[in-house]
């Protein structure tokens, strides 16, 4: 946004947090709602395009409501994992929502709320998908390569990176050419993992590769989060880990949260394609079994390259960026010659 020419009035992308952790972030996010409210007072624009994060969305939606402009949200809020009584708060402060999951449209729409489809923006960019389709037949002459993808936010960081690396550890204790690639959110988090690395774990870093790295990997241990629809986009098969706080969880995680899976690419096949370990509070044995399994099975391998691929295929059938840019263009009034000119990005 801010190369498009977009003023930023802040960053918050380094204070993506949740459960307990985001309750530190509060009288940030209090003091930023101040700077949004005068900023919409004083400028009064016509359409607010408000984007994730339903908890500090909705405030701005809010503010542009009661004010008559018009909104638009750019990535539908998990309502249908959990938190489903916010549909109602969400129909009188959207206009139309603009979702990036297929079966979320008639979740919402059976809600009174205005929902498109519009594709998924990870995907708009990628072409030839099924040329991903993994063959492992020359696996047991070399070293599995694999990935290890921590996530973004700081908090899932420092929970399972040094669980991802006991898992490399032992991981090689019985492949000891495996190659391992771990791929940062940005540069300080690669040099935050490098410093943190342990001494018996042999690693690469790479920066912001999700799907490139995913694309040159055997296997992948993936934060649950959006990365698994990037790597499911290469055809990597993955083992999909979370952490969270066990109290936490227990007294109110698990009985908030609704869906059968947690995992996105679960999600959108309705079946469980890949493992998930989410939240995991034990040991990593199981973890480190499972993914040795895969590993010892290259038909198995092959077979969930192929359905992950299909499964995220009608993901990018649309442009994500191209749908939203129409239906904000609608919102303002704009059809026709305007809404072509965006039909070539």
């Amino acid at each position: 946004m801010a190369a498009a020419g977009c003023r930023l009035i802040a960053d918050a992308t380094e204070r993506g947090q949740v459960g307990l952790g985001a309750i530190r972030q509060v009288w940030y996010f209090r003091r930023l709602f101040g700077q949004v409210e005068a900023l919409i007072e004083g400028n009064r624009p016509d359409i607010v395009v408000v984007c994730d994060s339903p908890s500090f969305n909705f405030h701005v939606a809010r503010i542009a409501k009661a004010r008559g402009i018009k909104t638009v949200f750019y990535v539908a809020p998990q309502l249908w994992a959990w938190g489903a009584w916010r549909a109602k708060r969400l129909r009188a402060l959207c206009d139309k929502l603009c979702c990036i999951l297929p079966f979320e449209k008639g979740w919402f729409e059976a809600r009174g709320i205005p929902a498109t489809f519009v594709g998924h923006p990870m995907l708009e960019q990628m072409a030839d998908l099924c040329g991903n389709m993994k063959s492992y037949q020359d696996l047991t002459k070399r070293g599995p390569r694999i990935a290890i993808m921590p996530g973004s936010r700081t908090s899932e960081i420092r929970s399972l990176w040094p669980a991802m690396q006991q898992i490399a550890i032992k991981l090689r204790q019985v492949y000891p050419s495996a190659d391992f690639t771990a791929v940062a959110v940005n540069k300080t988090w690669q040099d935050r993992l490098q410093a943190s690395q342990d001494r018996d774990l042999q690693c690469h870093y790479s920066i912001d590769t999700v799907y490139q790295t995913a694309k040159a990997s055997d296997l992948a241990l993936v934060a649950s989060g959006s990365a698994t629809v990037e790597v499911a986009a290469a055809g990597c098969p993955m083992v999909v880990m979370y952490q969270t706080n066990r109290i936490a969880w227990h007294l109110i995680g698990r009985w908030l949260v609704r869906p059968r899976y947690f995992c996105l690419v679960n999600l959108i096949a309705d079946r469980p394609l890949v493992r998930e370990f989410v939240p995991y509070f034990h040991s990593i044995d199981p973890i480190v079994e499972h993914t040795l399994s895969l590993l010892a099975d290259r038909l198995t391998l092959e077979r969930l390259s192929r359905d992950l691929i299909e499964t995220v295929l009608p993901l990018g059938q649309k442009k994500a960026s191209v749908e939203t840019c129409r239906i904000v263009l609608e919102g303002l009034g704009l059809p026709g010659p305007l809404q072509g000119a965006f039909t070539s990005l």
